[in-house]
């Protein structure tokens, strides 16, 4: 009787050590997804040439390389009520040169900060990331007041840098500097040191 008490209560640690410890991998994996922030056809003509042709391109190799490693793409569009531009609009839609497909989560947004009053909480828990990596348009407005709403939301949140514009080069490199955005090859690496 002794023995098989014993066994129960060993049994019993056992298991919770465990399940302890799979709670807590969980909590500390990385599970990321790319977030693109408004490079809408209204909006992306206030970026200079070579800031944007150096964006676009990093936010491609991005796009590629989340789809690749089976992670998700979420698309954010802003959308003003009154000023648009408007859903179903040429100029609401990201540029064709922007290799999203329809299927990559899409949220339309009202406000800078693309948590508020969407569903972009409700994506990324549905896709079962934590951690987030932010490119887009504009630096200093709404991808900058993402990355705010995703920390506000308990999540890990970076920007990446050259794949974040704004309607000013020098605005761009300072919140690249202040706000330690990580290049290209971070992202790689944290990509292929995740599992999905």
């Amino acid at each position: 009787m002794k023995k098989t008490v014993f066994i129960l209560v060993f049994l019993v640690l056992f298991l919770s050590i465990e399940i302890y410890s799979q709670d807590k991998k969980d909590q500390t994996q990385i599970k990321p997804a790319l977030v693109i922030i408004d490079i809408q056809n209204a909006y992306i003509g206030m970026v200079p040439e070579r800031e944007k042709e150096v964006a676009f391109y990093f936010i491609n190799n991005l796009i590629g390389l989340f789809r690749s490693s089976g992670f998700p793409i979420i698309r954010i569009y802003h959308h003003d009520k009154e000023n648009g531009p408007h859903p179903g609009t040429e100029q609401f839609e990201f540029p064709s040169s922007v290799l999203v497909k329809p299927e990559d989560a899409k949220v339309i947004k009202t406000y800078g900060n693309g948590f508020t009053k969407t569903d972009l909480d409700k994506v990324i828990k549905e896709k079962g990331s934590n951690t987030l990596f932010m490119c887009g348009l504009s630096a200093v407005g709404c991808v900058l007041a993402t990355w705010v709403g995703a920390k506000d939301h308990d999540y890990k949140a970076f920007m990446v840098k050259d794949a974040i514009m704004s309607h000013n080069s020098d605005y761009t490199n300072n919140v690249e500097a202040m706000f330690d955005a990580v290049g290209y090859d971070v992202v790689k690496l944290i990509l292929e040191n995740s599992k999905k």
